[in-house]
């Protein structure tokens, strides 16, 4: 017994030494992907934040997000409470997350409702802009394939960045959000979101087209999601915001597909060349917020929290599969 041991012992020896080179050469696995925030990225005329979030491996040619946070939110909140960081993990595309400073907004709201801040080329608008250009050039992202999302004040700013920069968006997500130009055609912001601006389609859609002078298409597609017991930002806004956008679009305003999504009544309105140009969600007893579905499913994403409704859908999982994005 003796001598069979110690024959078997450099095999032993052997196979340990091979089983520690193993692990030690062995790369660790990568480290998850992180917010991080990116300077330089131009004259930045509205003086906000921007972070960026890229999943590790990301190949070149893959779309960009542009998610804008709400009043009292900051990047790394609205990244995670809606979904947006974890379906970028899932399905492979980068997201901007532009951030407003309390010296431009002591409630930290995007100007939405700013002449200075709305207009293309000047203010917030501008440095978002700027954002989805540093961030095209440092991802090598393909560029028809650019979207923005937001909520409340976020969401007029998206209706802002559509409007003003028509050219960079193939589509946005407006969410608890206010048409473009919406505070001066009330006269006020607080008019507008309280109770809503009386316009027709085509004076809504001329404060659109007014924004980005000769421009003739394509314009970017519109989703909005509203809960129909938002006292916040009223449901007016949302007809407003069909109104605009079928206009813009030269869609009419009678839905072409009239169904149910995760039991809230959903909208499809569909331009001369019989593509989808406004789709609505109306959440059916929803207050201000972000609707959010948390769990594992493949359609839930978010996680509740303030400003985050957990209404069992998801708005960012329904506005990813609308743009393709997985």
């Amino acid at each position: 017994m003796t001598q069979t041991r110690a024959a078997l012992r450099p095999t032993v020896l052997t196979a340990l030494l091979a089983a520690l080179l193993s692990v030690l050469l062995t790369p660790a696995p990568a480290s998850a992907a992180s917010l991080q925030e990116v300077t330089g990225f131009g004259s930045n005329p509205g003086a906000l934040k921007m972070y960026r979030y890229v999943p590790d491996g990301l190949p070149a040619g893959r779309p960009v997000l542009v998610a804008l946070h709400g009043c009292t939110q900051n990047a790394a909140g609205y990244a995670s409470g809606t979904g947006w960081t974890t379906l970028a993990d899932r399905w492979g595309f980068s997201v901007v997350l532009p951030q407003q400073q309390s010296g431009n907004n002591l409630s930290q709201c995007f100007n939405w409702f700013g002449s200075a801040d709305i207009g293309r080329g000047q203010g917030e608008a501008a440095s978002v802009a700027q954002m989805v250009d540093r961030q095209l050039a440092d991802v090598s992202g393909d560029p028809s394939r650019v979207y923005v999302t937001g909520l409340s004040a976020g969401g007029g700013m998206t209706a802002v960045m559509m409007a003003a920069y028509p050219e960079k968006f193939a589509a946005g997500g407006i969410v608890a959000g206010l048409p473009y130009g919406c505070a001066q055609a009330a006269g006020s912001p607080y008019v507008c979101m309280y109770v809503g601006a009386t316009q027709t389609p085509a004076q809504w859609g001329d404060r659109v087209r007014a924004a980005r002078p000769g421009y003739t298409g394509p314009w970017p597609a519109l989703t909005v999601f509203q809960g129909t017991a938002d006292y916040t930002v009223r449901p007016a806004n949302m007809t407003a915001l069909v109104d605009q956008w079928t206009n813009v679009h030269g869609a009419d305003r009678t839905a072409d597909v009239s169904d149910t999504v995760a039991g809230y009544p959903h909208r499809v309105y569909r331009g001369p060349a019989g593509n989808a140009v406004v789709e609505t969600y109306s959440l059916t007893g929803m207050g201000h917020g972000q609707p959010v579905d948390p769990g594992s499913g493949d359609a839930q994403c978010g996680a509740a929290g303030a400003y985050f409704l957990d209404v069992n859908l998801c708005a960012a999982y329904r506005l990813g599969k609308a743009w393709q994005l997985g």
